[in-house]
């Protein structure tokens, strides 16, 4: 069945309904990272936006800043991609908290156990998202394996860009800032389901 809608052509209703999810994911996910490092951790209200792939590595400091992005797929009720993106210096900020390492801990490299940290941190952020969606939609959503990287931007974003740019040239981009005053980490969350799962999860919340 081809699908009867486009990223151009979702109204503001449908796209409240999208900000909503990313508000709740975001808010979920810095929950489940406070009992992962049994310590409160701050969260401003999420940006949600709806961007053009060529837009999304502007929005991490540009095309050649190096970033660490943690990527999965979508499967079950639900197809297509997402990502968590980080700054690589907000992602040593965000190891040190939950390894309890001195706040100013940042090398130019990460050890065994700081990558193995952020995997878990990646499995972490994206279960809260798909909890999020799944309870919102009443759908069966689960991810695979996290395929971390570390590398530019541009690089990293050029694997959704690929993969999905012949059915649509945009994602929903979620962006947040928690953690405290001295250690605050901006993360990307993005979300790039196919137009048919964006039409089923709209279908499901009744748009």
């Amino acid at each position: 069945m081809v699908s009867q809608i486009n990223y151009d052509s979702i109204n503001n209703m449908q796209f409240d309904v999208l900000r909503e999810i990313g508000n709740i994911g975001a808010g979920n996910a810095t929950t489940a990272l406070s009992q992962m490092i049994n310590s409160k951790i701050d969260m401003k209200i999420p940006k949600v936006e709806l961007l053009e792939f060529k837009y999304l590595a502007d929005i991490v400091g540009g095309a050649e800043n190096l970033v660490v992005g943690i990527l999965f797929t979508l499967e079950g009720q639900a197809n297509g991609m997402m990502m968590f993106m980080m700054e690589k210096i907000a992602a040593h900020r965000l190891v040190n908290l939950l390894l309890n390492n001195p706040s100013d801990k940042i090398t130019d490299d990460f050890t065994e156990m700081e990558m193995s940290a952020l995997n878990e941190i990646g499995n972490i952020i994206a279960g809260a998202y798909l909890s999020s969606l799944s309870t919102l939609t009443n759908m069966l959503i689960t991810s695979s394996i996290p395929y971390l990287s570390i590398d530019m931007a541009g690089a990293i974003l050029s694997v959704p860009a690929i993969e999905f740019g012949k059915i649509g040239d945009k994602a929903l981009l979620i962006e947040t800032e928690f953690g405290d005053k001295e250690n605050a980490v901006n993360g990307y969350f993005i979300l790039i389901p196919t137009l048919k799962s964006y039409e089923a999860i709209l279908s499901s919340l009744g748009l």
